[in-house]
């Protein structure tokens, strides 16, 4: 019985009963012969080859595009030259997520061959695209875990991949599974376009509407407003800050209460706003550290680690020294700093107020004593803070429209794959 289940996916299409054949990557493979780029070699002379490295390979049905073409004198008989429909797969990674990650020739300029860390499959009785997909299961990551080896570099072998065992159905339900994933992907594609777009508009913007190079005008306003800005330090714009602390990791106790506490994980995985935290302490916790309470509409920015990165908190948190919080009784004008400090961020200007050492990092006096410049009137102020909220919720909704669609195509990935 048990048997029997494995031969059928959880979700199929109508008019597809038979149940699935079991086959090896080896028998529904070939194995292509890659370009072994010595690393002693002068990779200096143009030959008219492209290679491709393990590090060009993306997540995504898309042309594999590669920059290298600078390779020493080949002979025919030390590779194949890629086709359309071959799989390039990775075969070594940083982690076992990363290992045979892969991605498909579906358009190639002549006399491209792959290279270094990778091994080339050349589809022989199965859909390139379903194999491709299949290769993005948990499954087959599963697999690789077990069949890799090493330690700092995670790698697999031929060997061991050609050993990976699957259920496979006919061409014609392959053609359709993939015809079905396929049309998520484009449509992921396409959000990930407008997200980057959106972004993309919202860094100009952040050029234009604040004064650069110590000027005092910005380069772009609204109608109706002149007065030169006016440079104000970052202490003198909030009503209380301070940095967190953190409870002693070896009681348990400690983190086993109901208050949020803020982790550089947690804010580097944010869109800007903090709605939850990986981990809770307990009051008792909070007592026996310099953390406290910092008030949902505060802003947290980080000085170790993520250096510059910085949210809102939409909940009461406390945070460890990490952090640099920041709590305004004028949310207009908090809204502009959070923009002049993601600003800031991005044009790395925390970079020469850095401490180095065994960790760069700022400190609180850093943080308070920054200069700023920011409109006198307050109405300009409202304007801008609100023009920047319209964008950055623009692309919260597109972030998480981008999310739901990562989710389907994962759990069309579960439940169409046995």
């Amino acid at each position: 019985m048990k048997d029997n289940q494995a031969k059928y996916p959880q979700l199929r299409f109508k008019g597809f009963t038979d149940p699935w054949e079991k086959r090896t990557l080896g028998q529904t493979t070939t194995k292509a012969k890659s370009y072994s780029l010595s690393r002693d070699v002068e990779r200096d002379h143009e030959t008219g080859y492209r290679y491709i490295h393990y590090g060009d390979i993306h997540t995504g049905v898309a042309d594999i595009v590669t920059e290298h073409t600078k390779l020493p004198n080949i002979e025919p008989a030390n590779y194949d030259e890629l086709r359309v429909n071959d799989l390039v797969v990775a075969d070594a990674s940083e982690d076992y997520q990363g290992i045979a990650e892969p991605a498909v020739v579906v358009g190639l300029p002549t006399h491209l061959v792959a290279g270094l860390h990778t091994i080339t499959l050349r589809p022989s009785s199965a859909s390139s695209l379903y194999l491709y997909y299949l290769l993005h299961t948990d499954s087959f990551k599963h697999f690789g875990y077990q069949m890799g080896t090493g330690l700092k570099v995670f790698g697999i072998s031929w060997s061991n991949l050609s050993k990976f065992t699957f259920m496979i159905p006919s061409r014609p339900e392959q053609e359709m599974i993939v015809k079905l994933i396929e049309s998520v992907d484009n449509l992921i594609a396409v959000n990930q376009r407008k997200l980057a777009k959106l972004k993309e508009l919202k860094q100009g913007y952040l050029q234009k509407l604040f004064p650069q190079n110590g000027s005092k005008f910005p380069q772009l306003r609204f109608a109706g407003f002149a007065d030169a800005w006016e440079e104000r330090k970052l202490s003198d714009l909030f009503i209380k800050g301070g940095s967190g602390g953190t409870p002693k990791s070896t009681n348990k106790a400690f983190y086993d209460g109901d208050i949020p506490f803020l982790g550089i994980s947690d804010i580097t995985k944010s869109n800007g706003f903090i709605n939850n935290t990986e981990k809770h302490i307990s009051s008792d916790g909070l007592n026996s550290s310099a953390a406290w309470i910092v008030s949902k509409g505060a802003i947290s920015l980080a000085m170790y680690a993520s250096v510059g990165k910085l949210a809102i908190l939409n909940i009461d948190a406390a945070t460890s020294q990490a952090f640099y919080n920041m709590i305004f009784d004028d949310y207009d004008l908090r809204d502009l700093v959070y923009q002049r400090l993601n600003k800031a961020n991005e044009l790395s200007e925390w970079n020469k107020l850095i401490s180095t050492g065994t960790q760069s990092n700022l400190n609180a006096d850093k943080v308070k004593n920054f200069q700023m410049y920011l409109p006198k009137n307050h109405d300009e102020i409202k304007l801008i803070s609100t023009f920047f909220k319209q964008i950055d919720n623009t692309i919260v909704l597109h972030q998480r429209k981008l999310e739901k669609l990562q989710e389907l195509k994962k759990g069309y990935l579960q439940k169409m794959f046995c």
